[in-house]
Protein backbone atom coordinates (compact mmCIF):
# COMPACT_ATOMS: atom_id res chain seq x y z
CA UNK A 1 0.00 0.00 0.00
CA UNK A 2 1.55 3.38 -0.72
CA UNK A 3 0.62 5.63 2.31
CA UNK A 4 -0.35 9.47 0.43
CA UNK A 5 1.09 12.51 1.92
CA UNK A 6 0.87 15.93 1.12
CA UNK A 7 4.24 15.55 -0.61
CA UNK A 8 3.66 12.33 -3.07
CA UNK A 9 -0.43 12.74 -3.60
CA UNK A 10 0.45 15.05 -7.04
CA UNK A 11 3.14 12.27 -8.63
CA UNK A 12 0.77 9.63 -7.52
CA UNK A 13 -2.79 11.16 -9.19
CA UNK A 14 -0.46 11.99 -12.44
CA UNK A 15 1.04 8.70 -12.78
CA UNK A 16 -2.84 6.72 -12.79
CA UNK A 17 -3.79 9.87 -15.56
CA UNK A 18 -6.59 11.52 -12.90
CA UNK A 19 -4.75 14.88 -13.08
CA UNK A 20 -2.64 16.85 -15.65
CA UNK A 21 1.08 17.73 -15.53
CA UNK A 22 0.73 21.39 -14.66
CA UNK A 23 0.43 22.60 -11.25
CA UNK A 24 -1.38 21.09 -8.15
CA UNK A 25 -1.75 22.39 -5.27
CA UNK A 26 -1.97 19.77 -2.54
CA UNK A 27 -3.62 20.51 1.50
CA UNK A 28 -4.56 18.29 3.78
CA UNK A 29 -8.00 18.59 5.52
CA UNK A 30 -8.53 18.38 8.75
CA UNK A 31 -11.71 17.43 11.53
CA UNK A 32 -12.01 13.74 11.17
CA UNK A 33 -9.31 10.97 12.95
CA UNK A 34 -10.01 7.58 10.44
CA UNK A 35 -8.40 8.90 7.31
CA UNK A 36 -6.42 10.89 5.30
CA UNK A 37 -8.25 13.42 3.10
CA UNK A 38 -6.14 15.40 0.82
CA UNK A 39 -7.45 18.34 -1.28
CA UNK A 40 -6.02 18.41 -4.43
CA UNK A 41 -6.79 22.12 -6.83
CA UNK A 42 -5.31 22.06 -10.09
CA UNK A 43 -5.86 25.02 -13.13
CA UNK A 44 -9.17 23.34 -14.13
CA UNK A 45 -10.34 20.67 -11.71
CA UNK A 46 -10.77 21.07 -7.46
CA UNK A 47 -10.85 17.48 -5.53
CA UNK A 48 -10.59 15.23 -2.76
CA UNK A 49 -8.34 11.98 -2.04
CA UNK A 50 -9.38 9.90 0.38
CA UNK A 51 -7.00 7.12 1.70
CA UNK A 52 -7.90 4.48 4.99
CA UNK A 53 -5.49 4.49 7.59
CA UNK A 54 -5.82 1.16 10.08
CA UNK A 55 -5.10 3.69 13.05
CA UNK A 56 -7.14 6.51 14.45
CA UNK A 57 -5.73 9.44 15.33
CA UNK A 58 -7.03 9.40 19.12
CA UNK A 59 -5.83 9.34 22.91
CA UNK A 60 -6.98 5.60 23.34
CA UNK A 61 -5.86 3.54 20.74
CA UNK A 62 -7.92 2.59 18.20
CA UNK A 63 -7.55 0.34 15.02
CA UNK A 64 -10.18 -0.46 11.95
CA UNK A 65 -10.18 -2.34 8.44
CA UNK A 66 -8.38 -0.27 5.64
CA UNK A 67 -11.39 -1.75 3.53
CA UNK A 68 -13.63 0.66 5.85
CA UNK A 69 -13.43 3.03 2.26
CA UNK A 70 -14.95 0.42 -0.06
CA UNK A 71 -17.68 0.62 1.88
CA UNK A 72 -17.68 4.74 1.96
CA UNK A 73 -17.41 4.73 -1.80
CA UNK A 74 -20.32 2.11 -2.53
CA UNK A 75 -22.68 3.78 0.24
CA UNK A 76 -21.51 6.90 -1.44
CA UNK A 77 -22.84 5.51 -5.44
CA UNK A 78 -25.84 4.18 -3.52
CA UNK A 79 -27.01 7.26 -2.21
CA UNK A 80 -26.48 9.65 -5.10
CA UNK A 81 -29.29 9.10 -7.28
CA UNK A 82 -31.69 9.57 -4.10
CA UNK A 83 -30.67 12.95 -3.18
CA UNK A 84 -30.59 16.47 -4.21
CA UNK A 85 -27.78 17.36 -6.39
CA UNK A 86 -24.70 17.61 -4.48
CA UNK A 87 -25.70 16.15 -1.15
CA UNK A 88 -23.17 13.35 -1.97
CA UNK A 89 -19.83 13.91 -3.91
CA UNK A 90 -19.48 12.31 -6.74
CA UNK A 91 -17.16 9.43 -6.90
CA UNK A 92 -14.68 9.99 -9.36
CA UNK A 93 -11.71 7.08 -9.33
CA UNK A 94 -11.03 4.70 -7.56
CA UNK A 95 -7.55 2.76 -6.35
CA UNK A 96 -9.02 -0.47 -4.55
CA UNK A 97 -5.33 -1.76 -4.43
CA UNK A 98 -4.28 1.54 -2.21
CA UNK A 99 -7.55 2.45 -0.26
CA UNK A 100 -8.21 5.63 -2.51
CA UNK A 101 -11.21 7.01 -4.17
CA UNK A 102 -11.37 10.34 -5.57
CA UNK A 103 -14.63 12.59 -5.13
CA UNK A 104 -15.80 15.40 -6.35
CA UNK A 105 -15.31 18.60 -4.07
CA UNK A 106 -18.04 20.81 -2.75
CA UNK A 107 -18.88 23.80 -3.88
CA UNK A 108 -16.50 26.59 -2.99
CA UNK A 109 -16.89 28.35 -0.25
CA UNK A 110 -18.81 25.51 1.65
CA UNK A 111 -18.29 25.53 5.37
CA UNK A 112 -18.64 23.02 8.00
CA UNK A 113 -21.76 23.16 10.00
CA UNK A 114 -19.92 22.54 12.91
CA UNK A 115 -17.90 25.49 13.10
CA UNK A 116 -20.93 27.50 12.40
CA UNK A 117 -22.78 26.23 14.97
CA UNK A 118 -20.10 26.85 17.70
CA UNK A 119 -19.75 30.54 16.52
CA UNK A 120 -23.73 30.99 16.96
CA UNK A 121 -24.83 31.33 13.40
CA UNK A 122 -27.89 29.11 13.79
CA UNK A 123 -29.77 29.31 10.99
CA UNK A 124 -33.46 27.07 12.22
CA UNK A 125 -34.51 26.77 8.22
CA UNK A 126 -31.57 25.01 7.40
CA UNK A 127 -31.73 22.52 10.96
CA UNK A 128 -34.82 21.63 9.46
CA UNK A 129 -33.35 20.95 5.94
CA UNK A 130 -30.72 19.25 7.44
CA UNK A 131 -33.57 17.07 8.85
CA UNK A 132 -35.65 16.41 6.05
CA UNK A 133 -32.22 15.27 3.95
CA UNK A 134 -31.97 12.27 7.18
CA UNK A 135 -35.36 11.45 7.03
CA UNK A 136 -35.14 10.97 2.75
CA UNK A 137 -32.03 8.89 3.42
CA UNK A 138 -34.08 6.50 6.02
CA UNK A 139 -37.48 6.50 4.32
CA UNK A 140 -36.27 6.24 0.88
CA UNK A 141 -33.82 2.90 2.03
CA UNK A 142 -36.03 1.40 3.98
CA UNK A 143 -38.79 1.18 1.17
CA UNK A 144 -36.16 0.09 -1.07
CA UNK A 145 -34.40 -2.83 0.97
CA UNK A 146 -32.63 -4.58 -2.10
CA UNK A 147 -30.41 -1.12 -2.78
CA UNK A 148 -28.89 -1.55 0.89
CA UNK A 149 -29.02 -5.04 1.36
CA UNK A 150 -25.28 -5.34 0.23
CA UNK A 151 -24.35 -3.22 2.90
CA UNK A 152 -25.62 -5.71 5.86
CA UNK A 153 -22.50 -6.23 7.45
CA UNK A 154 -21.60 -4.09 10.41
CA UNK A 155 -17.96 -4.98 10.82
CA UNK A 156 -16.70 -1.60 10.74
CA UNK A 157 -19.39 0.31 12.29
CA UNK A 158 -18.55 -1.99 15.16
CA UNK A 159 -14.87 -0.83 15.26
CA UNK A 160 -15.84 2.87 14.29
CA UNK A 161 -19.16 3.04 16.74
CA UNK A 162 -20.32 0.11 18.91
CA UNK A 163 -16.99 -0.67 20.54
CA UNK A 164 -15.73 3.08 21.08
CA UNK A 165 -19.09 4.38 22.08
CA UNK A 166 -21.58 2.01 23.24
CA UNK A 167 -19.02 -0.50 24.88
CA UNK A 168 -17.01 1.78 25.93
CA UNK A 169 -19.38 3.53 27.96
CA UNK A 170 -20.57 0.34 29.63
CA UNK A 171 -16.71 -0.31 30.87
CA UNK A 172 -16.24 3.38 31.96
CA UNK A 173 -20.10 3.99 33.17
CA UNK A 174 -21.52 0.99 34.27
CA UNK A 175 -24.36 2.74 36.13
CA UNK A 176 -25.76 2.77 32.81
CA UNK A 177 -24.20 -0.39 31.39
CA UNK A 178 -27.76 -2.85 31.58
CA UNK A 179 -29.64 0.12 29.94
CA UNK A 180 -26.93 0.14 26.95
CA UNK A 181 -27.23 -3.47 26.02
CA UNK A 182 -30.64 -3.73 24.61
CA UNK A 183 -29.14 -0.84 21.92
CA UNK A 184 -26.21 -2.92 20.93
CA UNK A 185 -28.55 -5.38 20.51
CA UNK A 186 -30.88 -4.11 18.11
CA UNK A 187 -27.38 -2.09 16.52
CA UNK A 188 -26.67 -5.76 15.93
CA UNK A 189 -29.99 -7.14 14.16
CA UNK A 190 -31.98 -4.02 12.86
CA UNK A 191 -32.87 -4.21 9.58
CA UNK A 192 -35.00 -1.26 9.15
CA UNK A 193 -32.77 1.53 6.73
CA UNK A 194 -29.72 2.47 6.00
CA UNK A 195 -27.78 4.17 9.05
CA UNK A 196 -25.20 6.24 7.86
CA UNK A 197 -23.71 6.00 11.46
CA UNK A 198 -21.90 9.45 11.15
CA UNK A 199 -24.82 12.39 10.73
CA UNK A 200 -22.78 14.91 12.26
CA UNK A 201 -22.64 18.70 11.81
CA UNK A 202 -18.60 18.08 11.08
CA UNK A 203 -19.52 15.87 8.35
CA UNK A 204 -21.81 18.86 6.95
CA UNK A 205 -20.39 21.45 4.69
CA UNK A 206 -23.44 24.26 3.79
CA UNK A 207 -23.30 25.88 0.88
CA UNK A 208 -25.48 27.66 -1.43
CA UNK A 209 -27.18 24.56 -2.86
CA UNK A 210 -27.80 23.10 0.46
CA UNK A 211 -25.06 21.03 2.32
CA UNK A 212 -22.79 18.26 0.50
CA UNK A 213 -22.79 15.64 3.20
CA UNK A 214 -19.45 13.63 3.51
CA UNK A 215 -17.75 10.37 5.02
CA UNK A 216 -20.16 7.56 4.91
CA UNK A 217 -17.62 4.96 6.27
CA UNK A 218 -20.07 3.89 8.99
CA UNK A 219 -22.56 3.20 6.78
CA UNK A 220 -24.55 -0.31 6.75
CA UNK A 221 -28.22 -1.44 6.49
CA UNK A 222 -29.55 -1.57 10.43
CA UNK A 223 -31.21 0.45 13.24
CA UNK A 224 -31.52 4.31 11.57
CA UNK A 225 -32.06 5.88 15.20
CA UNK A 226 -29.06 5.37 15.75
CA UNK A 227 -28.59 8.63 13.44
CA UNK A 228 -31.01 10.35 14.83
CA UNK A 229 -29.27 10.01 18.32
CA UNK A 230 -25.75 10.93 16.87
CA UNK A 231 -26.85 14.12 15.21
CA UNK A 232 -28.84 15.14 18.02
CA UNK A 233 -26.62 14.78 20.87
CA UNK A 234 -24.56 17.08 18.63
CA UNK A 235 -27.12 19.33 19.26
CA UNK A 236 -27.30 19.14 22.79
CA UNK A 237 -23.60 19.21 23.27
CA UNK A 238 -23.39 22.58 21.29
CA UNK A 239 -26.66 23.82 23.75
CA UNK A 240 -24.53 22.68 26.80
CA UNK A 241 -21.35 24.54 25.13
CA UNK A 242 -23.25 27.54 24.32
CA UNK A 243 -25.85 27.42 27.34
CA UNK A 244 -26.67 31.44 27.23
CA UNK A 245 -28.22 30.47 23.83
CA UNK A 246 -29.89 27.71 24.42
CA UNK A 247 -33.10 28.71 23.49
CA UNK A 248 -31.98 29.17 19.94
CA UNK A 249 -30.20 25.53 19.96
CA UNK A 250 -33.49 23.80 21.44
CA UNK A 251 -35.48 25.37 18.73
CA UNK A 252 -33.16 24.26 16.10
CA UNK A 253 -33.59 20.25 17.58
CA UNK A 254 -37.17 21.26 17.31
CA UNK A 255 -37.11 22.15 13.60
CA UNK A 256 -34.59 19.00 13.14
CA UNK A 257 -37.02 16.51 14.00
CA UNK A 258 -39.80 18.72 12.24
CA UNK A 259 -38.23 18.33 8.98
CA UNK A 260 -36.94 14.56 9.51
CA UNK A 261 -40.93 13.31 10.56
CA UNK A 262 -42.06 15.08 7.21
CA UNK A 263 -40.02 12.76 5.14
CA UNK A 264 -40.79 9.47 7.21
CA UNK A 265 -43.51 6.59 7.22
CA UNK A 266 -41.82 3.57 8.03
CA UNK A 267 -42.05 3.59 11.81
CA UNK A 268 -44.43 4.97 13.58
CA UNK A 269 -42.72 8.71 15.13
CA UNK A 270 -43.40 7.97 18.44
CA UNK A 271 -40.62 5.16 18.39
CA UNK A 272 -38.75 6.72 16.39
CA UNK A 273 -38.32 9.52 19.06
CA UNK A 274 -37.89 7.52 21.78
CA UNK A 275 -35.69 5.03 20.20
CA UNK A 276 -33.48 8.17 18.98
CA UNK A 277 -33.86 9.69 22.30
CA UNK A 278 -32.11 6.23 23.92
CA UNK A 279 -29.29 6.61 21.69
CA UNK A 280 -28.39 10.17 22.27
CA UNK A 281 -27.81 9.58 25.85
CA UNK A 282 -25.05 6.85 24.85
CA UNK A 283 -23.56 9.19 22.17
CA UNK A 284 -23.45 12.17 25.23
CA UNK A 285 -21.56 10.08 27.38
CA UNK A 286 -19.50 8.76 24.41
CA UNK A 287 -18.14 12.27 23.71
CA UNK A 288 -17.50 12.89 27.22
CA UNK A 289 -16.21 9.50 28.32
CA UNK A 290 -15.43 6.90 25.37
CA UNK A 291 -12.90 6.84 23.27
CA UNK A 292 -13.38 9.68 21.05
CA UNK A 293 -14.11 12.64 23.64
CA UNK A 294 -15.42 16.37 22.08
CA UNK A 295 -12.95 18.42 21.94
CA UNK A 296 -14.80 21.70 22.80
CA UNK A 297 -15.95 21.12 26.13
CA UNK A 298 -13.33 21.03 28.44
CA UNK A 299 -14.88 22.73 31.65
CA UNK A 300 -15.40 19.95 33.93
CA UNK A 301 -18.93 21.50 35.35
CA UNK A 302 -20.57 21.50 31.70
CA UNK A 303 -18.61 17.31 31.16
CA UNK A 304 -20.42 16.93 34.32
CA UNK A 305 -23.77 18.60 33.09
CA UNK A 306 -23.77 16.21 29.93
CA UNK A 307 -22.94 12.69 31.78
CA UNK A 308 -25.88 13.64 34.03
CA UNK A 309 -28.33 14.41 30.88
CA UNK A 310 -26.83 10.82 29.43
CA UNK A 311 -27.62 9.01 32.35
CA UNK A 312 -31.32 10.98 32.86
CA UNK A 313 -31.97 10.14 28.85
CA UNK A 314 -30.97 6.42 29.32
CA UNK A 315 -32.23 5.45 32.71
CA UNK A 316 -35.31 7.92 32.99
CA UNK A 317 -36.22 7.15 29.03
CA UNK A 318 -38.37 10.28 28.06
CA UNK A 319 -40.03 9.84 24.86
CA UNK A 320 -40.30 13.10 23.24
CA UNK A 321 -37.55 15.29 22.42
CA UNK A 322 -39.29 18.31 24.40
CA UNK A 323 -39.16 16.10 27.67
CA UNK A 324 -35.46 15.63 26.68
CA UNK A 325 -34.56 19.69 26.20
CA UNK A 326 -37.05 20.27 29.47
CA UNK A 327 -34.19 18.04 30.89
CA UNK A 328 -31.52 20.36 29.70
CA UNK A 329 -32.92 23.18 30.66
CA UNK A 330 -33.15 22.22 34.32
CA UNK A 331 -29.79 20.72 34.31
CA UNK A 332 -27.90 24.00 33.35
CA UNK A 333 -30.38 26.25 35.52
Amino acid sequence: MIELTVDNAADYLRQRGWIGVGPAHIELLGGGVSNVVLRIETPDRLLVLKQSRPQLRTRDAWFSDLERVYREQEVMQALAPLLPPYTVPEVLFVDRANYVFVMAHAPRGAKVWKQQLLSGDIDLTFGEYVGRILGRIHESTARNPHLVGPFADRHVFVQLRVDPYYRRIQERRPEVADAVQPLIDRLMTARDALCHGDYSPKNILTHEHGFTLVDYETGHFGDPTMDLGFCLSHLMLKAIKRSHDRQRHFELTRRFWQGYTAETTFLSHEELQSRGIEHCGVCLLARIDGTSPVEYLPEEDKRTTVRRLGRRLLLDRPRYWDEVLEIVEGLLL
